[in-house]
């Protein structure tokens, strides 16, 4: 009977906020805002990167990525969101839904690793200074993208593969801005046991051990810090990490909550927001973040914007 439920099943509807049809003007414009800013500010992080030298740096280098990478990881659900919220609910087909969850897992594993690896170059930074130009050099740095860009797409193929060889029957509304793993295991039926530990045990080589080597980076960051004599110098050093300190905190912490827990029961108005946080609201922060506590990025900016009013 799985198996014949599951041939039927052509077409999800997203459902997310529809109990609600007075606020779905209002959230369009919401999001359409948040979107639009999201696309303005990674973008003008990238620029800014590439045109000042002093920004040529390792960690400006994975920042660019990161910012490249939230603009994608925001167009694959935004979009879509907004089109549920105008139309009180969208049908999305098995197709686009596969294609939907392949590349939001995609652009967010890679996200994951890029923030791993921005710890990385912290503590190389600050408790290895002087191997810091032999140890992060270009051809390493090409090697460590090409690497989080390699086990992202791992990652996606084999989450997607064990996702969508599931069984589903009976209702296919998803009370969800977007086809996401939680929502999608409250629609199957038969036995799953072996796709939901594939996909348990690939969630370990993503969250827990990009926060592995974050949290372990960090330790020895602040163990470095705290043996520097000086109030002001121990400030200086910390304020270098202050902005990715922020970003992972707030990235993490939502995935945490999301995928690293009981996922039984019916999507909560809670769950819906920490999806529109991670998904939407993180992406147009990261630049404000990076930039607000940044002395360089701000310094940039501010040559950047004097070069175009003088031109």
């Amino acid at each position: 009977m799985a198996k014949v439920n599951l041939t039927l099943v052509t077409e999800f509807l997203l459902i997310a906020f529809t109990e609600h049809p007075e606020w779905g003007l209002p959230l369009f414009h919401l999001f359409l805002f948040i979107y639009l800013f999201t696309l303005l500010g990674n973008s003008g992080m990238i620029v800014l990167i590439r045109m000042d030298r002093r920004l040529h740096t390792p960690m400006y280098f994975l920042l660019s990525h990161l910012s490249f990478m939230d603009i994608c990881y925001s167009s694959v659900t935004v979009p879509q969101t907004m089109a549920v919220l105008l139309e009180h609910g969208a049908a999305l087909s098995y197709a686009r839904c596969v294609a939907q969850f392949f590349l939001f897992t995609f652009f967010g594993s890679i996200d994951c690793y890029l923030l791993a690896l921005m710890a990385y170059d912290r503590y190389v930074a600050v408790c290895q200074p002087l191997l810091y130009v032999t140890i992060m050099t270009q051809k390493a740095l090409l090697s460590f993208v090409a690497g989080a860009y390699i086990a992202g797409l791992l990652s996606a193929l084999v989450r997607t593969i064990s996702a969508f060889t599931l069984s589903f029957c009976g209702n296919n509304e998803i009370d969800f801005i977007f086809c996401d793993l939680p929502p999608l295991l409250k629609l199957t039926c038969g036995e799953s046991y072996i796709q939901e530990l594939v996909i348990i045990v690939f969630a370990i080589f993503v969250i827990p051990a990009c926060m592995v080597v974050i949290l372990v980076s960090y330790l020895f960051i602040i163990v470095a810090i705290l043996r520097i004599p000086s109030a002001g110098g121990r400030a200086k050093t910390f304020s270098t990490c202050a902005s990715h300190l922020t970003a992972v905190s707030l990235f993490f912490g939502t995935l945490i909550f999301m995928y690293l827990r009981d996922n039984s029961g019916q999507a909560s108005e809670k769950d819906r927001v920490v999806s529109v946080f991670y998904t939407t609201v993180i992406p147009m922060l990261n630049p404000l973040i990076y930039s607000l506590r940044n002395k360089e990025v701000k310094e940039a900016l501010k040559n950047f914007l004097n070069r175009v009013k003088t031109s």
